[in-house]
């Protein structure tokens, strides 16, 4: 448990990360990831093809690449020309078809086809790196860890929640101060809050259900917000 409460520069406690958790909860009553799978294998592939990608063009992608192709024995059958015809509107669909393919070797001959459930075993695969593998962890096997992206990073940093340096430190604080009821849920709580609430250029304070919990000192207006929604739709 973090020492901070007893900290007279650092107004974030354990009091307020249970209210901030609580609150995110009730905003976010299905907090899942935005990525479509119906199965381990499934959503392993669709983790490694987001990295440096949306979501929404790594479904527009799988959409077509999972019904021909959704285990490791059918993804090699295709090999790594055929993949690449089904990722090529992903960025990096070049590197990314080449690691599916190994790793799809992988997981038939150390694993019997089946998605690992450790993550030594995860970070071992092609492709896979320790955010990878604490998303399927979390997301496939409900396993009580936080993969800490861009989103997750900003909202812990600017909220005060859990500040640091760099992802892992990140990482680290959150498995210590999440409240142990929202553990399972938090990895989707703060990627989803990231991702429609505290954007990263203008954060949208005035509609956010924390930010009078939120140690961010520089919130937006009411008025920013519109002249960001204005911009946006011009551009």
């Amino acid at each position: 448990m973090l020492t901070d409460d007893h900290n007279p520069h650092n107004t974030m406690n354990q009091k307020k990360r249970l209210e901030i958790f609580d609150r995110l909860a009730a905003a976010i009553p299905d907090p899942t990831t935005e990525l479509h799978y119906s199965s381990a294998f499934e959503l392993l592939i669709a983790v490694v093809l987001s990295a440096q990608a949306t979501d929404k063009g790594v479904n527009k992608a799988t959409a077509k690449l999972f019904p021909v192709a959704n285990t490791p024995r059918d993804i090699l059958a295709l090999g790594e020309a055929g993949l690449k015809e089904y990722i090529k509107t992903i960025g990096l669909y070049n590197s990314k078809a080449t690691h599916i393919i190994t790793l799809c070797r992988q997981l038939l001959d150390k694993h019997n086809g089946q998605v690992p459930q450790t993550r030594e075993e995860l970070e071992a695969l092609a492709g896979v790196g320790r955010k990878t593998a604490n998303v399927i962890l979390n997301t496939a096997f409900g396993q009580h860890t936080i993969a800490v992206d861009t989103h997750i990073f900003r909202v812990a940093n600017r909220t005060g929640i859990a500040p640091g340096k760099n992802v892992l430190e990140v990482e680290r604080k959150l498995e210590k101060c999440v409240p142990k009821n929202h553990m399972k849920d938090a990895h989707h709580l703060l990627i989803l809050h990231g991702r429609y609430t505290c954007i990263a250029r203008k954060p949208r304070c005035p509609s956010c259900v924390i930010e009078d919990l939120c140690e961010y000192r520089y919130k937006t207006s009411y008025e920013e917000q519109d002249i960001a929604r204005e911009d946006k739709r011009v551009s």
